[in-house]
Order: structure tokens, then sequence, then C-alpha cells
């Protein structure tokens, strides 16, 4: 036979697109619309319903950028309607290839019961069943007119990110308003075509494809292209005998949950997000009813809690639809958070506020962790995930990798202490899957885990700005059920899919350590503030609990529940995955750091008064220190009368060389006259951290414009441009009363200006760095190096609860990909004997060079400071930004460990009549983390540590007030036999063995107290 296949295809194509679509509702009648737009802010949908509605033209622009416009929709159905399926078909001046990144609308009836969203991707709105003739029909649609930011031409610069600078101009054009017919058997018919179109492009020349293009002229051949809907059951009856021949045996299964990825913010703000899950739960409740076996998954306990509060209508049939088993909460986090800065203790209460919420509102505990678009995944997880409860975890962003192609698909991660956890990323290499052919035949194709495993997962639905998955997605996953030559598609619960894996892979292969992400890496520094934000509420919170629970047990003072739960959400949901990162729109930016400085202020009130109630009434000043280490003589946790603090000897500070030596009893610092510092001595061993002939300190200036995704990426090629800020406009040194030197220097470059105060405290191993910088650059990005004199095969950087090692050297693709890398509060070289680390307190990101010149060793330390991309944000990071950071001379991973907490835990004064002890102390080889009241709120006392150091030890825990022994206990603050408890308690201490990077939490249960 002669080869018509592109015949076939392209006279199947345009058929489908240029007559059998239309027809689906190509019977209509325009409604009578108005509308009312609003001047400012949304307002409550029952507001929206009584305005005053002026007529309104189908084809007149609408909508300046995040204004909303109520329209008023009314009609009549046509007499001869009657008995026919009847939807009303509103488009907005859609682009059906943007949903969730424009304009979108929520439909209500009348009496303000929400139906179903309309998007680019769901224009209709279902009227009746079955409509009866002159029925009038009346419904509301407010719409959001969200301006288009990721256009086409994306990363361009844009002011529309912001209300306060978007243009007022009218954004979109209506093209239609009208009641239709749905003809649903032309809607079947494009749906079996379709399929079958994909299908056979997947397929290899024989027999199969073959059928199905045979079948694709046989359909045609029967339809009347000008009576489409009376010979579409002809052309579908060609069709049956193809889509009814099963799958192999042998078929890979696609376990699919209809999903939506909404961002909680990100090219939107906050406000939005909370109307766009509205809408997108609205219509996959509507879904769900329309359909018998499709299942929706979505995750984020805080968008629940949205809906809950701002459209309680909607969260009705959320409710309802999770009772039957329809809607499934997934992640049991807070939000689908960043996973690399958060603290541990963040990590935690993502985990404690989601679950709580989840069990609270619809008794269901989620098994697994789902975040399928974070930007790297932490070591730490997979033992915070295990000790919290859950059994999987699942993501998909490692597909978006630069070079290194992940080598699994399910498998186990292990963690930094050791901790496993069963994982999947879907092999479809997407978390928005329309279920196409490409998408299905790429699942199976590429699986890793052919050998043994059967199967993947695969979220359907439209995402990240909302939409989810579509009547026509249920519709092909119908037909991909069990068909030849395709994977087969079942909508299942992950659950399901994750016990059959486990089943599967008896002994699954394993990856050790991070999940990193090679991409996006400048995450890790675009937005400073926010970042900056994020660091200074995590420290606050920790210490206004453990000053709340002292008060609470020692005094009459009442713990703060409320308040701690709400603010601890604040911060949560701004360590949103977008949000952190620093890639969001300027608004919400402006909205985060606004937030911060609230939380800030709330929780400084919150420590104030605790404070107040354990000092007593007076006028005597008092140290108190927060830190779980001794800080300016006071024993960690407690506080200290000033007269108590022990004298120390000031800082000698010299001149010599041009240069300035400060001098304490454990170091010896060189800064020269250009302000760099070209010697730091630790005393006790004579070794000088600074590599010979070079200067440390040292602020270098990058061009910095990635190949895409402005604020996310950092292309390895911005190294190629650099130069070093050297020039000074001021320099000079003074000793302080307290007996600390410092040197304050000036410079100017560009359009920015930086101040430096460079300190050395008696003491001190640290020598700090306290950074103003006036940034006015575009583009650019601004490190800071130090050239140490350490041979170090791998830097070892904090994370949640411990460190990670990474090699300095770039052996393989995989080390060279991590050419920027991640850390808490510190990060540490070292060689035997000696070590050197850098603190910061609020940094993230840095890298690591390794030099060497007849055989010695330098390894270059450079912190990343500012950057100053134009997209999302045109106006990122400009202006005044502040850091602190310090080098610490001489020391190991539990004195970086102490380093770091110090820069980010000051000591604070207080008056009042007397210091007081610490309520819990810790002894042995662990670090006090949290020390709070239960949530369960019975007033036991919950406190968690860590092992810092990497290595196996021994802890002690002992409580000063009115508590009994303690119990080992989950993240959750709930008991497991499994757990080990404590090994014995002499003398009130309580002593447990701890392994390398080990977390132990223990409940103190109060005394008296029922349980």
């Amino acid at each position: 036979m002669h080869d018509d296949i592109p015949l076939t295809i392209g006279r199947a194509r345009r058929v489908l697109d240029e007559r059998i679509l239309p027809e689906v509702h190509a019977t209509a009648v325009p409604l009578d619309t108005a509308w009312h737009e609003l001047p400012g802010e949304p307002i409550a949908p029952a507001e929206g319903l009584a305005l005053t509605f002026e007529p309104y033209e189908v084809g007149t622009p609408w909508g300046a950028a995040w204004g909303t416009t109520w329209f008023r929709l009314s009609g009549t159905v046509p007499a001869g309607w009657a008995g026919q399926r009847v939807e009303a078909l509103i488009d907005l001046g859609f682009d059906k290839n943007m949903p969730g990144f424009q304009c979108e609308g929520l439909v209500y009836l009348s009496d303000g019961t929400p139906v179903k969203s309309i998007n680019p991707r769901n224009q209709w709105v279902l009227i009746a069943e079955q409509a009866v003739g002159g029925e009038t029909v009346e419904f509301f649609v407010e719409a959001a007119s969200n301006p288009v930011l990721l256009d086409y031409h994306p990363f361009l610069v844009t002011q529309e990110g912001d209300v306060r600078t978007s243009s007022p101009k009218r954004l979109y054009t209506s093209r239609r308003m009208d009641l239709a017919v749905f003809a649903a058997e032309v809607h079947e018919l494009a749906l079996d075509i379709d399929v079958l179109l994909e299908l056979q492009e997947e397929l290899p020349q024989g027999p199969r494809r073959m059928r199905i293009l045979q079948a694709l002229d046989d359909a045609l051949d029967a339809l009347d292209l000008q009576h489409i809907p009376g010979t579409a059951p002809a052309a579908r009856a060609a069709l049956a005998e193809v889509l009814a021949a099963p799958a192999e045996a042998s078929a890979h299964r696609i376990s699919a949950v209809g999903h939506a990825h909404i961002d909680s913010a990100w090219l939107w703000p906050v406000r939005e997000t909370i109307r766009k899950v509205a809408r997108t739960t609205s219509s996959m409740t509507e879904l769900i009813g329309q359909t018998d076996d499709f299942l929706y998954g979505m995750s984020s306990a805080q968008q629940y809690a949205w809906i809950k509060e701002h459209r309680p209508e909607v969260y009705a049939k959320v409710k309802d639809a999770v009772a039957a088993g329809r809607f499934l909460p997934l992640g049991g986090m807070w939000v689908e958070s960043d996973t690399v800065m958060p603290t541990g203790e963040s990590i935690v209460r993502q985990f404690s506020q989601g679950q709580r919420f989840f069990e609270r509102e619809f008794g269901i505990r989620p098994k697994g962790v789902w975040l399928p678009d974070s930007f790297g995944y932490s070591p730490a997880l997979p033992q915070l995930m295990r000790r919290a409860g859950f059994e999987w975890f699942f993501t998909q962003k490692i597909s978006w990798n630069q070079v290194n192609k992940f080598p699994h698909h399910t498998f186990l991660w292990e963690g930094i202490d050791g901790s496993r956890v069963f994982s999947h990323f879907p092999s479809m290499d997407t978390y928005n899957s329309r279920l196409s052919g490409s998408e299905v035949a790429k699942a199976a194709r590429q699986f890793r885990e052919n050998r043994l495993a059967t199967g993947s997962i695969a979220p359907v639905g439209w995402g990240d700005g909302g939409g989810g998955t579509t009547r026509e997605m249920t519709g092909t996953a119908a037909r991909l059920a069990d068909l030849e030559g395709s994977a087969r598609v079942t909508w299942e619960h992950p659950d399901a899919f994750f016990d059959r894996a486990k089943s599967e892979l008896e002994n699954p292969p394993v990856w050790v350590g991070e999940l990193y992400l090679e991409l996006h890496r400048a995450t890790l520094t675009s937005q400073h503030q926010t970042k900056q934000g994020n660091r200074r509420s995590e420290h606050l919170l920790v210490e206004a609990e453990l000053w709340c629970a002292t008060a609470a047990a020692r005094t009459d003072f009442a713990y703060p529940y409320d308040e701690l739960d709400a603010l601890w959400q604040q911060v949560l949901l701004q360590q949103f995955h977008d949000i952190l990162p620093g890639t969001s729109i300027a608004w919400v930016h402006r909205e985060a750091v606004e937030r911060y400085a609230e939380v800030a202020d709330r929780l400084e009130a919150l420590i104030a008064s605790a404070l107040s109630a354990l000092a007593g009434p007076g006028d005597r000043t008092i140290v108190v220190n927060p830190a779980p280490s001794l800080q300016s003589g006071a024993l960690a946790q407690s506080a200290i009368l000033t007269t108590d603090v022990a004298a120390t000897t000031a800082v000698t500070l010299t001149e010599a060389d041009g240069g300035i030596v400060l001098t304490n009893d454990l170091v010896r610092v060189v800064v020269d006259g250009r302000g760099l510092v070209t010697s730091a001595v630790d005393l006790t061993t004579g070794r000088d951290a600074i590599a010979p002939g070079q200067v440390a300190n040292l602020l270098q200036l990058h061009q910095d414009f990635p190949n895409m995704w402005d604020a996310w990426d950092v292309d390895r090629y911005y190294r190629n441009r650099v130069e070093d800020l050297v020039d000074v406009t001021g320099l000079r040194a003074s000793v302080d009363a307290d007996g600390t030197a410092r040197v304050t220097v000036s410079r100017a470059f560009s359009e920015s200006t930086v101040t430096q105060e460079i300190t050395l405290a008696p003491g001190a191993r640290t020598l700090e760095f306290a950074q103003v910088t006036d940034w006015h650059e575009t583009e650019k990005f601004l490190k800071v190096a130090f050239p140490l004199d350490v041979r170090a095969e791998h830097t070892i950087a904090e994370t949640q609860f411990g460190a990670q090692k990474r090699v300095t050297h770039t052996n393989t693709s995989w080390e060279a990909a991590k050419f920027e890398t991640s850390m808490h509060r510190y990060v540490l070289v070292e060689e035997p004997g000696f070590g050197v680390a850098l603190v910061n307190d609020s940094i993230h990101g840095f890298d690591v060079t390794r030099d060497s010149v007849d055989g010695h060793v330098t390894t270059t330390l450079r912190l990343s400071l500012l950057r100053a991309p134009r997209f999302p944000d045109p106006e990122t990071d400009q202006g005044v930004q502040t850091h602190r950071y310090g080098i610490v001379i001489g020391t190991d991973i539990v004195g970086a460990t102490a380093a770091g907490t110090a820069m980010n835990t000051a000591v604070r004064t207080v008056t009042g009549a007397h210091g007081f002890d610490s309520l819990v102390q810790a002894s042995g080889d662990v670090v006090v983390s949290a020390v709070k009241l239960a949530d369960d709120r019975s007033g036991d006392l919950v406190v968690r540590v860590y092992e810092p150091g990497g290595r196996r030890g021994t802890g002690g825990l002992a409580v000063d007030g009115p508590f009994d022994e303690p119990v080992e206990v989950t993240l959750l603050e709930e008991i497991d036999p499994a757990l080990p408890g404590v090994a014995a308690i002499t003398d009130g201490v309580a002593a447990f063995p701890v392994d390398a990077f080990e977390v132990r939490t223990f409940r103190f249960p109060r005394r008296g107290a029922a349980h």
C-alpha cells in the first residue's frame, strides 16, 4: 500500500480542530450581561452579589491589572432545548495556553452557592442536565483580571507585579457569554480522535499503528462535516474496535491523581492565591460529582484553612468530597515549603501544623510528604519525615537537572543520620500532566525500575496557577484505562501506589545525601530581606517558646498557645517554595517583609512579657541568654545580673605596616589599609587561617545574567567576569568601652556603597563583619571571599539538625554541577588538627574553589550576599541591605555550631529583680533545639535535642520545674513504643545514647496533670 500516514494525520487534525470541536457547543444564544468593576481589593461574595450592575456588551475591554469585575449573566432556555444538556460558555478573553496565569473567575448562583471556576481550559458551566424550555437562568462571575507576567517571551522586565505600580489599562476583551447545548456525542468523538492521534504518534510502525490510522480514516469517511452531531455516532462506531483493544499484560501502570499544584504565592499575591484555591476546588468538587472514579489530591493545610476562612461555602463541598474519599488531603505540611533554607524546627512545625489541621478537620493524617516543585531537598529530611510518622516521599523537580539525569524513579532516600524513606519521582517528568500520548509513552519508556516495578504516579491537571483537572483529562483517562499500545491509567490514591511499589521492590536502590537540584541555585540569595526576615523569625519563635514555657512552669504566666500557633503559621506560609527562595513578584516580597516585621514585634512583646514574669518587678539590669550554650557569662537559656558578669581583657589594637592588628587571648588578626584581612592567626596552634599572600573579606562583583529564570538561576559562566572591590573611601579603628576592637571600612563602587564594621571581642575566636550595603546594581552578583590555608577534602555546611559534607573537587559532572551550594548558620573547612568556619545571620548560598600551588592547597570559601535580577521583581534587593557574618579562627564542627548559633541568638538585657536558672539543662553530646509546652495544651513540657557533630555519643536532660520523668515522643509529640526512650535517670538527669545527627524529642508530663 502507499504511505498515506501524513495525509490521514493531517486530515484528522484539521477536522478535529476546525469542524468537530466547534460543534460541541454550536447551538447557542447570547446571555444578557451586566457588570460592576471594583475600584480596589476584592470583596466577599455576598457583597458582590448585592452590587448594582450596569449593562455590559460582550467585546468590551474589562479588568485592569489585579482588578475584580463582577458579571451578572441571565437568560432563558429556548423551548426547543428541552431535555438536552445546557451549559453556559464564558470566554473572558482567554488564551488557552495560559491556564492559571491570566484572567479567571468563580461562578456563583444567585443564592451564593459556588458552582465552579472558569479559566482558559475550562470555559463551561453546567446549567441543566435536562433543560426545561422557557426556564430562566441567572448566575454571577467573580472575575479576576490578573496580568500575564510569564508571557510567550518570558522574563521580560515588568512593573505589573505590584498593584502599586501596575497599569490602569484594561487587559482583557471578552469574546463569548452564551447559553449553549452540549453535544455530548460530538464531545466524546473529539476525545476518541484526540486520544488515538496522540497514541499512534508514539507507536512504532506496525499493525497497531496502521489499524488506528485506518480506523481514523473510516471514522472521518462516516462523518458528514455539514451534519456532525447527526453522524458523530457512526464515526464513533468506526473507532470502537481500536479503542476496545486491551493493553498488553506487561503494560506500564500509571496511578493518576487529579492535581493543580497551586503555588501559595508566585506571580500573584497571597490574596489572589486564596481565590485561586477557591476557584480550583470548586471545579474539582464539581468534576467529582460528574464522574465515578476521579480522585483529586491537594496538599497544604494552609490552602484548606484559607477556603475555610474566606470561602466557607466552597469548603463545605470540599469537606463532603473528602468524607467521600474522592478529595484527598496530601502531604501533611502547612505549605509545600522550601526544604533547603528553613531550620529543622521550621520543618518540624510544617509537619506538626499540617498534620494537626488535617486530623482536626478531616480525621485524616496523610502518610506521605508531597513536594513536587521545591528547589532541591535537604538530606536532613528523611529522618524528619520518618520521625513525624510519614511513610513515603514524592517529588518531581529533580528531573529539571541541567547536567545529570537522576538514576532512579522509585528508591530509598537516605539522610545524614542514616534514616531512609521510600521515595518516588514520576517518570513522565511533570506534575502538570494532561495524560497526553507523549507523556504517557514517556512515563513507560523511561521508568528506571521497569525490571521489577510496574508503575509510576501521574499528577494530572493544569497547575502552578491552579485550574486542576478537566473533563477532557478524565475522558482521556477513561480511554487509557486498558488500551493496546498505551500504559494503563487508573485514578488511584498515592498511598495505594506506594504500598504496591514497596511490595514490588523488596530491595530498592538507595540514594544517599541531598537531592541537589542542578538549577535554580540563585534562590539561595535572591530577595535578601525575605531570607533575613525568615531567619530572624525562626529564632525569635524558638526563643519566645522557651521563655513562655519557662515562665508558665515557674509563675502564673499563661502560655500563649493561640498566638504562637498563628505566628508559626505566618512564618511557615512564607517558607513556601516561591516566597522564601525570592522568586515571586514584588507585591509578594513587599508583603513578606511587612509580615516579618509584624511577627518580630509580636514575638518581642511575648518575650518581654515572659521575661518580666520571670525576673520580677525591679530595676536591676539582667543579662538573658536564649542560646543553648554559654554567652556573656550567662549559662545556656538562663539569666544573670550584670553585676555577676566577669570582667574581660580588652582587645589590643595597634597599627603596623599601614595596617591594623587586633589581638585577644585567642587570635591575632591583621587588617590592611584597604580593610582586607591579610592574616588571622589561631594563637593556640600558631596556624594562620588566611592563605599566604592572599586577602580575605574581599568583596567581588560579578556580571549575572542567566540564560533564563532570572531570579532563580545563576549559570556557571558568571565566574568569567569579576571585579575585586578593594578601593576604600574611609577607614578608622577604635576600641569600645567593653573592650571590643572595631575597624570601620567604607567603599564605593558602580552605583552602590558598602560600610563594614569589623569587630573582635574579648575572648572571641570569631572576627565579625557587620555590613550595610546601599545596593543599586543591575544584573550583578555580590560575593565575599575568604581564601583559607586549609587543605580541605570537604566543606561541612550546616543543615537542619546537623551538617552535610560536599567534596571540594570537581572530579565528576555531579560534583561540578554543585558550583553554588547551601548552608544554614555556618560552613566549615578543616584538616586534621585545624579548621576554619564562616558563620552568618542571614546568608544561605556559598561556593568553594580548591587551588594548589607547588602542592600547597588553598580552599576558598565565598559567601553569596546580593543579586540584582529584574524578573519577576525588577527592583530585587535594591536599596539598603544588611548582613552579619564572621570567620571563626581555629574550630571544629561543634565550635562552628556554637558560633553560628551565637551569631543568630544574641543575649538581651532586661530590668527586674533577679536572674533565673534555665528550665532545661542539657549535657553530653546534644544541643537543645526547642523547649516548649505540648501542642495538645496538656501543660506537658516538650524538649527537642540533636547531636550536631556527626558522631555517636550520649546525652542528658534535667528539668528544673514541676514535671515528671520524660518519655520519648515523635516530632508530633506522641508516644511511639518503637522509640528507645531514656536509658537511665540518675540524680534527676535522664540519660540516653545518640547517633550521628540524631534528633530526639522528649515529653515531660506536667506533675499532677490529668493525661
